[in-house]
């Protein structure tokens, strides 16, 4: 019977961050304008909307705080969009003055269902540099009352609330006002602490040159440290222009990424909408047990949850960027940076391996194909750095069966171009006499048939290392890890395996990123075929000898598919029927549901009946978010039954 999915959503919160167009001092125009971004909204299926900082008034409204004429008419206005919202799906949070005590509050109204359910001040005042508050608002520190009179209705106050959905499950919402980030200590520090996912933040930051990197900077770093969405509103062009000039400058942040940002500078205002995933971060706080630890760092605080009305999601199709390709940057100067760095790991992983077992000769098996040849350009460039000849590198190609000359004359130019050792050894008549050893009928090309090769090579390739006194260097990636696509104690063995964090679409783009450097300018031309050159076990013998006649993504599926559905799986833990949906979303126009639903089965099946494999395979290096030594990220009982997660995609 198919699972229920009592989780329909599958974690997504849709939300907003709306820079209105605003006069200053102009209460019905902003409230006008409010409104109508706040449907907008709604049509869109927000969930949860963020307004700028002191939106109601504007933020620049100087001495004019101080009339009372204009604080009024801000609560009677605060009042109507109260009575708008029994209209509106979405919850409002929205920026206005708050008079009281004798002080004068920058607030946060938290709005939904006609009902205004709290009011957060602001923490941190500023009273530098352009910054003139102190001169008008109080700090949240001079707040006595916890609650106070909006209309004829009592609404708490105060920076100790949190704002809970009725609906959505595990959606908490915690309130801050822009300096409040600026601050060391965040209020939304303390706020993810105590259970908030969601922090919305109103703001008014005023342009200069560089400031948007920096504001980048510190929304995507307090989601990453909160491990948290971030909801980020800041005021638009038409605050005063007097001294400085405010841009509108919105972004949603989860988890340390930028999932969206608003146009800037723009005259008829903005509003940015996308969905985040709150079931992630779940997840991240879960397993990471520094965050749980860091509650102990302070005084205990007295937490008030109010819950506060918030319409179930709307979706799909998803308001977000769904990367059909996360192991790859999709920015072309952050790719380099990451290509780089993840073979200057595997290069160092390699070279203090050899540093520190003391061994200087390397052998590895060269077939011709992507996943060795990245395997030797590490090791070359370890070699380098070692200062080592790269003749104490001894590669071997062993051709078999269903060797193609395509890829044996590409491992022979590839070893040349590097300057390794190179020697051929014909595995056919060693293997036919293991077929006679075993009883078994070379015409019957099954498992047993392919897997003889594979470790015939291997036993070659150990048993060359101890003649040589050298490490036997493994080759096989980490989508080939996760799919058990490797014969146990054939190519799933070696004595150090660099290519093991490395999934094969990044194995295609490394070899590629290679091949563009000037120090492996006499490699390029036969790297660029191997690129081009279909991904092959080359066990079988086809019907054209020394052709490429077995085509791996033709047997077991396309690697971008399984390189996508192991990231979501193994980073995010995400059950096989959300994969589903963020895989069509991200592949639309490329695969089909169905297409995609048969992949994912074959992924998952094969996942669990392969961690044997996986829990007794060699070192090597991490190098990404996801790994699968059983030594490292992953740690599953070899004997874990399937069926739950194939019940998931019925």
């Amino acid at each position: 019977m198919k699972a229920e999915h009592t989780r329909p959503d599958f974690g997504f919160v849709r939300v907003a961050a709306a820079v209105p167009p605003l006069k200053v001092a102009d209460l019905d125009f902003n409230l006008r304008q409010i409104l109508a971004f706040a449907r907008r909204a709604d049509e869109e299926g927000a969930q949860v909307v963020v307004f700028p900082e002191l939106s109601l008034t504007s933020y620049t409204a100087g001495d004019l705080f101080h009339q009372h004429l204009l604080l009024d008419q801000a609560v009677e206005s605060l009042l109507e969009i109260a009575e708008a919202s029994a209209g509106l799906r979405p919850l409002l949070i929205v920026g206005f003055p708050l008079a009281a005590e004798g002080n004068l509050f920058n607030t946060a109204a938290v709005i939904s269902a006609g009902t205004i359910h709290g009011l957060v001040p602001k923490t941190y005042i500023p009273g530098y540099k352009e910054y003139y508050e102190e001169r008008w608002f109080a700090a949240s520190r001079d707040l006595v009352a916890r609650e106070v009179t909006i209309g004829n209705r009592r609404v708490p106050i105060g920076t100790d609330l949190l704002f809970r959905a009725r609906e959505v499950p595990n959606l908490v919402i915690g309130v801050e006002i822009c300096e409040d980030l600026w601050g060391p200590l965040p209020p939304s520090s303390f706020q993810v602490l105590h259970g908030a996912h969601l922090i919305a933040n109103l703001s008014a930051s005023n342009e200069l040159v560089g400031k948007a990197d920096y504001r980048r900077s510190l929304v995507a770093q307090q989601s990453a440290r909160g491990i948290c969405a971030y909801i980020y509103a800041s005021c638009g062009v038409g605050e005063s222009t007097q001294d400085v000039v405010f841009g509108g400058h919105a972004m949603v942040a989860e988890d340390g990424a930028l999932l969206g940002e608003s146009r800037r500078f723009a005259r008829d205002g903005d509003l940015l909408v996308t969905d985040v995933d709150i079931e992630h971060l779940r997840l991240d706080r879960e397993r990471t047990t520094s965050f749980g630890d860091s509650v102990h760092a302070f005084p205990a605080m007295a937490w008030r949850t109010v819950d506060v009305d918030v319409p179930p999601y709307a979706g799909p199709p998803l308001r977000r960027v769904v990367d059909p390709t996360p192991f790859i940057p999709t920015d072309d100067a952050e790719r380099n940076r990451r290509t780089e760095e993840v073979i200057s790991i595997q290069t160092s992983g390699l070279a203090t391996r050899l540093s520190h077992s003391g061994i200087d000769h390397l052998v590895v098996g060269l077939s011709g194909g992507l996943d060795s040849t990245l395997a030797l350009l590490v090791a070359v460039r370890a070699f380098d750095a070692l200062d080592l000849p790269r003749t104490q590198i001894f590669a071997f190609t062993m051709p078999g069966f269903g060797t193609s000359s395509r890829t044996r004359g590409n491992a022979e130019r590839l070893a040349h171009a590097c300057g390794v050792s190179l020697e051929t050894i014909d595995i056919t008549d060693g293997c036919l006499q293991q077929f006679r050893d075993i009883g078994h009928d070379r015409a019957v090309q099954d498992v047993t048939f392919e897997n003889v090769q594979a470790r015939y090579r291997t036993m070659i390739l150990m048993n060359k290392a101890n003649q040589l006194r050298a490490l036997v260097l493994g080759t096989g990636d980490l989508s080939e890890i996760a799919l058990g696509w490797n014969t146990f104690n054939g190519d799933h063995m070696s004595h150090y395996n660099v290519n093991a964090g490395v999934p094969k679409t990044l194995v295609r783009y490394l070899v590629g990123w290679v091949a563009a450097q000037p120090r492996f300018a006499d490699a390029r031309p036969v790297l660029d075929d191997v690129l081009n050159t279909p991904i092959s076990p080359e066990l079988l013998p086809g019907d054209r000898p020394g052709t490429v006649f077995q085509k791996t993504e033709e047997i077991i599926g396309p690697y971008e598919l399984h390189d996508f559905f192991l990231y979501h799986f193994a980073r995010w833990a995400s059950r096989p029927a959300k994969i589903q949906q963020l895989a069509e979303h991200a592949f639309a126009g490329r695969y089909d549901a169905g297409t995609i639903r048969t992949w994912l089965r074959l992924f998952v099946t094969r996942f669990f009946a392969n961690q044997w494999k996986r829990s007794v395979m060699p070192d090597g290096p991490k190098v990404g978010s996801v790994a699968l030594s059983p030594r490292g990220d992953w740690r599953m009982p070899s004997d874990a039954e399937v069926a739950l997660w194939l019940q998931d995609l019925a």
